[in-house]
């Protein structure tokens, strides 16, 4: 019997089993998580190895080097988490993995330690879409949430409005033509002299300023639900050049401030249309830049006053990490089937794709 014959079994009982223990591994970028999760709700372990001080040398994330980290912390991270967790390799039913999108070397490190897991235990490999791993966050943080719902994906890499129809199944209302909104706060940041990652130091310098300054005054996407956060950048680039240019000084809470009120309204004013136009009344926060703190209370701000009720995770399930990714493969591996060992690395990702 062949690998995949033998995991199609392993799958078909895993489905009857009462709880179902997933070990979930993340390296997309400049994390390297590994999990544990139960039933894709209940997680036994999550630890997450941070590479933001390493490439806060280089002022963004440098592949190789990431790659590299990841390569270091794979498999001590995969024993603190069986440590954590209290369990053996014996005690894991399927290993789950981020596929894509991200960094194709740091996506190989997870996706052949997964592998190699699978193989030597004979247990079911399941590829994982890290776009719908930001979704999934919440299922673990609100055991209450189930789909349908509307969801707001915000990140450094990826911006879109997407209807929720069921744990396996999405359609793309809108998205980012260009920028994504984390990558608008990194690329602004950089322009004020700010320090990687910029987007906490963005939001954390614009509490308390009221904005004053519009940097955006026509935009071409208002009647769909797409975004351009190229132009606003850009807008936010030009603004700081000519008052360099002149010698001024640049009041840099109050670029903060207004830059960021612009990138915000921008996306929520669409969500929440979205929300009425799909008769939505459950509205999900996901992505790293669903920690913002003006992006959480303007949309909860908003919300409560068109009666949705809001979601989002708690901080330290914004940011990458595997225990999203254990969610995800526990809701496909009841009704999709398990992959071969001879699957790529996707550097880019729809949410179509598994």
């Amino acid at each position: 019997m062949t690998y995949i014959e033998r995991m199609k079994g392993r799958v078909i009982n895993l489905r009857k089993k009462e709880i179902v223990t997933i070990l979930a591994i993340e390296s997309s970028c400049d994390e390297t998580s590994v999990a544990i999760v139960q039933n894709g709700r209940k997680v036994l372990s999550n630890i997450i190895s941070s590479q933001i001080d390493i490439h806060r040398h280089f002022g963004g994330v440098v592949p190789e080097v990431a790659s590299r980290n990841h390569i270091l912390n794979i498999i001590p991270l995969v024993e603190q988490a069986l440590d954590s967790a209290k369990l053996k390799l014996s005690d894991i039913d399927a290993i789950g993995v981020t596929q894509g999108a991200g960094l194709v070397g740091a996506l190989l490190v997870g996706l052949t330690t997964a592998k190699a897991l699978s193989y030597a235990l004979d247990i079911p490999l399941i590829p994982v879409n890290h776009i719908k791993g930001h979704i999934a966050a919440n299922y673990i943080a609100f055991p209450e949430l189930t789909p349908p719902f509307m969801c707001l994906i915000t990140s450094g890499g990826h911006t879109a409005i997407v209807n929720v129809d069921d744990y396996n199944h999405f359609s793309l209302v809108g998205s980012t033509q260009d920028d994504a909104i984390g990558e608008a706060y990194d690329k602004v940041a950089r322009i004020l002299g700010l320090e990687y990652p910029g987007g906490v130091k963005v939001d954390k310098l614009a509490q308390g300023v009221e904005p004053k300054i519009q940097f955006v005054h026509n935009d071409t996407l208002a009647n769909n639900y797409n975004v351009s956060y190229s132009g606003l950048k850009t807008a936010v680039i030009n603004y700081v050049h000519k008052l360099e240019q002149k010698g001024e000084k640049l009041d840099v809470p109050q670029i903060c401030s207004s830059f960021q009120h612009e990138a915000v309204d921008m996306i929520t004013k669409k969500v929440l249309r979205a929300c009425k136009e799909y008769n939505q009344n459950k509205l999900v926060l996901a992505g790293g830049v669903a920690a913002n703190s003006y992006l959480r209370s303007s949309l909860t701000e908003k919300c409560k006053a068109e009666n949705i009720s809001l979601y989002f995770p708690p901080l330290e399930f914004c940011t990458d990490n595997a225990a999203m990714i254990g969610s995800v493969a526990y809701y496909q591996l009841l009704t999709e089937e398990p992959a071969d060992l001879n699957i790529s690395a996707l550097p880019s990702i729809s949410l179509s794709n598994n």
